[in-house]
C-alpha cells in the first residue's frame, strides 16, 4: 500500500529554477521566492538559517524521510509560535576533530563487526555524505620560547598517539567518504573557514547551500561567513553519516541588533565577551541566534566569525551571519575563485539572501540590541566565558576573590597569590581573526623595542589555528618580535584552550602546590572552566590576544592598565599599556600582509612535519584488527548482545543517586579532556597495564579505549558532589553503607549489586564542550537517568542518543529543595520502553527515615526521532538496525 505521504501533490520541480551565474553554467536550484508563491507562507520574512533548513527540505523532499508536510510546516514558522513539529534536515557534509572522530570512527569500526556477525557486509557501513576528520586535539605544549618548540611538541605528539594516528589512516583507505587532515594542519573551525566551506555546493546540475554538522561545540564559527552548521554529539554525527536526517524540533528565533561603531582599540575579543553575556542573560540555550543591523554589517567577517564561534558559551545552536560584499572579500582573501564568488553571490541573491538584514525586515521570535559603540576593553573570569570584566574593573574583580597578599611581588623569585604563570596566544575563536594577530605582533614589536620582557614566572605559548597566521605574521615582520617574548609558535591545533597546556615547570609547579596558591592563566581561548587550562591554575581568564602578550610581560593578573606600567623600559621610564597598543595606521600598514590568498593555496597542499605522517604505518582492509594489549584502541562495546529485536527496559526501581550536583556542571566535569592524574581511576589502571605516567598522554587521547575513559567520568578533580561536604574530584557515598569511595567504585558495587543509578544537577547541566563520552561514559557506569533542573543542548541529546534518560524537575524544585542527601532510594514507575516526548514521571523517594515523597519530572526527550532512539537503547544501535531492515526491505522487493 502506497501512503498519501508518497502520493506528494507538490513536486519540488515546480519550484526548479536556472541559476544564472558564469561560476555553475547551466546549474538549477530550488527557489524558495516561487514556493512563496504557491501559497507555502511568508518566506521572505523567515530567518535566514529557518530559510536555508527550508531548502535542504524542499530539495531533499522523497515522501519518505522527508514528507510534504514538513515542508509546510517549516515554511510557515511562526515568530511566536508552538515548537512541537520537527523537521528532518539533511546536511551537506560532516566535520569532526580527532578527539571525538577517533572514537566515532572506532564506532564505525565495530559497528561494521557487529553488521557482519549479522549477516551484513562489512563495507556497507559507510558514511553517505562527505566527513572531513582534522587532527587537532592532540598537540600539547610540553616544549616553547624555541625555534625548535613546533618539531619537539609534534615528535612527542606522533610517539605518544602512534597506534591513534594509524588507526587514522587504515580509516582513511578503509571508508570511501573520509578525509583526514594530519596532524599541524590546524584547528578544525579555522581549517573550515579557510579551506573547507564553499558557501554553495553544485551536485548533479543543482546548486544549493553550503551545510554541516561539527562534533565539536565551536561549530558554528562558520556561521560568521553565512554557512549554517552547529554542533552535536558524535553519536547524533554518526546517524547522520549513515543517512539518518538530523531530526529536531525547530527553536526560537532570536534576532540581536548591533548597533553603532567600536570605539578606539576596541577589538573583537571585547565585542564577543560583551555579546556572551548579554546572550546567557537572554537565555538563548537552545535557540537559534540571528544578527541584524548597521553594526552586524560593518563587521568584518572574521569578527563575525569570532562572535559566532563562541556561541556555545551563550548557549545558542546557531549564530548566523548573512553573506554579503564582507563574506565575499574574506573568501576571496583565503584563495576561493572568482567563479566561486560568482556562483554563491549569484545564488544567495536569487534566494533573496544576499546582505545583513536590516530592522524589520525579518519576523523573530523575540530581538536584544547590543550598541558596539558601548562595548569596552574587557576580558572574562575566572572560570566562566560569560564572566565579562571591565578590563579597567580587573584588578578591583581580581582582588575581591584572591587570598591576600603579603607583598606586591616586584624583582622576587618567590610566587604570590594573582601571579599569571601561563600565558597563550591559543584557540580558533582569536587566532582565526588576523587583526588579533597582527594586534598581538604589533603590541610586542612595540614591546621588544621598549626592551620589555616576558615576566621569568610566566609560560608563554603560541598555538595558532593555522601555519598561515605563522606566514602572514612573518611576512608582515611580526613574528620575530613574538618569538623574543617567548611567543614560538608551539603547534597548529587546539591546545591550552583544551587543557593540553603541558608542563608548568617544576619549581613553579611545586611552589603552588606547597603554599596553595592562587594563580592565573591568561588565555586568547573559548573555555576558562576551573581546572581545564591546568589543574593547579585556580583562576583563568579569557582575553584577547594582544592583552595576553600585555599580561605575559606584567606577570599578574590584578593589575591596572590605566593607572599601572606593564614594567620599566630598556630606558628606566615607565613603559604603560597605552604607550605599545598598535594605533590605526599601524594596523593598516599590516593588514594586506593577512589578504594574501598565496598562503592559504600553498600551505594546504602540505602539514608541518608532514614525514611523519607519511611514514607512519597502517593496516588495510574493510575490518580493523584490535589488539587486546592496545591502551589506546579497544573495540568499543556498544554493540554487545545488540539483536535484531528491540529490548524492553526494566523499570528503574530501588535506585541510588551515584552523585547530586549542582549548577553549571559542565561536560570537562562529567568527563575531563586533561592530563590524567596518576592517583586517578584511570591513570591507576594504566599503570595496571605497564603505562608509566609520563606516557599517560590525556584523557582525550585515550577516548577509544573504553575501559580507561569509563574511569574518568565524574572524575574532575573541581568536581563537587553535595553528598559529601566540602569534598572535590571523584568521590561519594556508596548506600546504604555509607561508605566513601571513588564514583567508579561505587557504580561497578552497585552493577554487582543489580542496583539502578540515578544523577542529579541544578541548571545548565552539561554546558561546554560537546563530548559524547560525556554520555557514554555515564551509561557505561549504569546511569540509568539523569534528574536536572536544565539541560544544555548538545549534552542533552547525548544522554537520549546513549540510551539514558533525561528528566527536569517542574514548578522550581531541585535536589536542594528536596533536601536530598543520597541516603535515599528511588523509584521511577513506569514503561520506559514507550517514552513520549515531554512525557511526565512521578518520581518516589523513600528516605532512610521510612517517609516517602513524590514529585513530577519531566521527560526531556524532545522529538519523535528521539522517542525511537531511547526505544532502541540509543542511536547506533537504532543505526545498525536500520540497516538490517532496509536489507531486508531490499530482498522482499526484488524476491521473485
Amino acid at each position: 500500500m502506497i501512503s498519501l505521504e508518497k502520493k506528494m501533490k507538490f513536486q519540488p520541480t515546480e519550484v526548479l529554477r536556472p541559476l544564472l551565474t558564469e561560476g555553475y553554467p547551466d546549474s538549477m536550484f530550488f527557489s524558495l521566492s516561487e514556493l512563496e508563491k504557491l501559497g507555502f507562507g511568508t518566506i521572505s520574512r523567515l530567518p535566514f538559517s529557518i530559510r536555508i533548513i527550508l531548502e535542504s527540505v524542499l530539495r531533499n523532499l522523497d515522501g519518505s524521510r522527508v514528507q510534504e508536510h514538513h515542508l509546510r510546516e517549516l515554511a510557515g514558522w511562526k515568530p511566536q509560535g508552538e515548537r512541537i513539529s520537527e523537521v528532518p534536515f539533511i546536511v551537506s557534509r560532516i566535520v569532526a576533530p580527532d578527539s571525538s572522530g577517533v572514537p566515532l570512527l572506532a564506532d564505525l569500526a565495530a559497528m561494521r563487526e557487529a553488521a557482519a556477525g549479522l549477516g551484513l557486509e562489512p563495507a556497507s557501513i559507510e558514511p553517505l555524505v562527505p566527513v572531513d576528520l582534522v587532527v587537532d586535539h592532540s598537540i600539547s605544549v610540553e616544549h616553547v620560547g624555541s625555534p625548535h618548540a613546533l618539531r619537539l611538541n609534534m615528535e612527542v605528539e606522533y610517539r605518544r598517539n602512534a597506534e591513534r594516528y594509524s588507526f587514522l589512516k587504515w580509516a582513511d583507505h578503509a571508508f570511501k567518504s573520509f578525509r583526514i587532515f594530519p596532524p599541524g594542519t590546524g584547528i578544525i573551525h579555522q581549517v573550515n573557514l579557510e579551506w573547507l566551506a564553499r558557501g554553495v555546493h553544485q551536485k548533479a546540475g543543482i546548486t544549493y547551500f553550503d551545510t554541516l554538522v561539527g562534533t565539536d561545540s565551536h561549530t558554528p564559527m562558520i556561521n560568521g561567513i553565512g554557512v549554517l552548521g552547529w554542533g552535536v554529539g558524535g553519536i547524533e554525527a554518526e546517524a547522520a553519516m549513515l543517512g539518518q536526517p538530523i531530526c529536531f524540533v525547530v527553536p526560537d528565533v532570536i534576532g540581536v541588533e548591533l548597533t553603532g561603531v567600536p570605539g578606539p582599540g576596541i577589538v573583537a575579543t571585547d565585542i564577543v565577551l560583551t555579546v556572551v553575556e548579554a546572550l546567557r542573560a537572554k537565555k538563548v540555550v537552545g535557540k537559534f541566534v540571528e544578527f541584524f543591523g548597521d553594526g552586524a554589517a560593518r563587521l568584518t567577517a572574521p569578527d563575525r566569525s569570532t562572535i559566532a564561534n563562541m556561541a556555545p558559551e551563550y548557549g545558542a545552536t546557531v549564530a548566523f551571519f548573512a553573506v554579503d560584499e564582507n563574506t565575499l572579500q574574506y573568501l576571496k582573501s583565503v584563495g576561493r575563485t572568482d567563479a566561486e564568488l560568482a556562483a554563491l553571490k549569484a545564488y544567495v541573491k536569487a534566494q533573496n539572501m544576499f546582505g545583513i538584514p536590516a530592522r524589520g525586515e525579518i519576523d523573530y521570535t523575540d530581538t536584544i540590541s547590543i550598541d558596539l559603540g558601548a562595548v569596552v576593553p574587557s576580558v572574562a573570569g575566572p572560570s566562566r566565558p560569560q564572566d565579562r570584566i571591565a578590563l579597567s574593573k580587573l584588578k578591583e574583580s581580581v582582588q575581591a576573590f584572591l587570598p591576600k597578599r603579603e607583598t606586591v611581588n616586584v624583582d622576587t623569585s618567590r610566587l604570590q597569590h594573582g601571579d599569571v604563570v601561563l600565558a597563550a596566544i591559543t584557540s580558533c575563536t582569536n587566532t582565526s581573526n588576523s587583526r588579533l594577530m597582527l594586534a598581538a605582533g604589533l603590541i610586542a614589536k612595540h614591546a621588544v623595542q621598549k626592551g620589555l620582557r616576558s615576566a621569568a614566572h610566566v609560560k608563554t605559548s603560541f598555538t595558532p589555528g593555522s601555519r598561515v597566521v605563522s606566514a602572514y605574521l612573518k611576512d608582515a615582520g611580526l613574528e620575530q618580535y613574538l618569538n623574543e617574548l617567548g611567543f614560538n609558535a608551539a603547534g597548529y591545533g587546539c591546545a591550552t584552550c583544551m587543557g593540553n597546556s603541558g608542563p608548568l615547570a617544576e619549581d613553579i609547579l611545586a611552589q603552588i602546590k606547597n603554599e596553595d596558591l592562587t594563580v592565573a592563566a591568561v588565555l586568547s581561548g573559548n573555555r576558562n572552566f576551573e581546572a581545564r587550562i591546568h589543574q593547579a591554575i585556580k583562576s583563568n581568564f579569557l582575553m584577547s590576544p594582544p592583552l595576553v602578550v600585555a599580561f605575559a610581560i606584567v606577570g599578574r593578573i590584578a593589575f591596572d592598565p590605566d593607572s599601572e606600567p606593564l614594567g620599566k623600559g630598556s630606558d628606566g621610564e615607565d613603559v604603560y599599556l597605552r604607550d605599545i597598543w598598535p594605533t590605526a595606521e599601524d594596523m593598516a600598514e599590516v593588514l594586506p600582509f593577512a589578504q594574501d590568498a598565496k598562503n592559504v593555496l600553498s600551505l594546504y597542499q602540505t602539514t608541518a612535519e608532514e614525514n611523519l605522517w607519511q611514514t607512519l604505518p597502517a593496516p588495510k582492509g574493510d575490518l580493523f584488527t584490535w589488539t587486546e594489549e592496545s591502551t589506546y584502541l579497544q573495540r568499543p562495546p556498544f554493540f554487545d548482545g545488540v539483536t535484531r529485536d528491540i529490548p524492553k527496559p526494566s523499570e528503574i526501581r530501588g535506585a541510588r543517586a551515584l552523585a547530586i550536583l549542582g549548577d553549571s556542571v559542565t561536560t570537562d566535569h562529567i568527563n575531563p579532556g586533561g592530563a590524567i592524574p596518576s592517583e586517578s581511576e584511570s591513570g591507576k589502571f594504566l599503570i595496571s597495564l605497564g603505562v608509566e605516567p609520563g606516557e599517560f598522554n590525556s584523557y582525550i587521547s585515550r577516548r577509544a579505549h573504553d575501559r580507561v575513559i569509563v574511569r574518568s567520568s565524574f572524575a574532575h578533580v573541581r568536581l563537587r558532589n553535595l553528598m559529601i561536604e566540602g569534598a572535590e574530584g571523584s568521590v561519594t557515598l556508596h548506600q546504604p553503607d555509607g561508605k566513601r569511595m571513588s564514583i567508579f567504585q561505587a557504580a561497578t558495587q552497585y552493577a554487582i549489586e543489580n542496583v539502578p543509578m540515578i544523577v542529579f544537577a541544578g541548571n545548565e547541566y552539561g554546558n561546554g564542550s560537546s563530548r559524547d563520552w560525556a554520555a557514554k561514559g555515564p551509561r557505561l557506569l549504569g546511569v540509568r537517568a539523569v534528574i536536572a533542573r536544565s539541560f544544555e543542548r548538545i549534552h542533552r541529546s547525548n544522554l537520549v542518543g546513549m540510551g539514558i534518560l533525561p528528566l527536569e524537575f517542574e514548578d522550581g524544585t531541585s535536589a536542594q529543595s528536596l533536601c536530598l542527601t543520597g541516603e535515599e532510594s528511588f523509584d521511577l514507575p513506569g514503561d520506559l520502553s514507550e517514552v513520549r516526548a515531554g512525557q511526565t514521571f512521578d518520581l518516589v523517594i523513600h528516605r532512610r527515615t521510612g517517609d516517602t515523597a513524590t514529585i513530577r519530572l519531566r521527560a526531556r526527550i524532545d522529538s519523535a526521532i528521539e522517542e525511537t532512539y531511547f526505544r532502541h537503547g540509543g542511536i547506533l544501535p537504532y543505526v545498525l538496525r536500520d540497516r538490517l531492515r532496509n536489507r531486508t526491505e531490499s530482498r522482499n522487493r526484488h524476491a521473485p
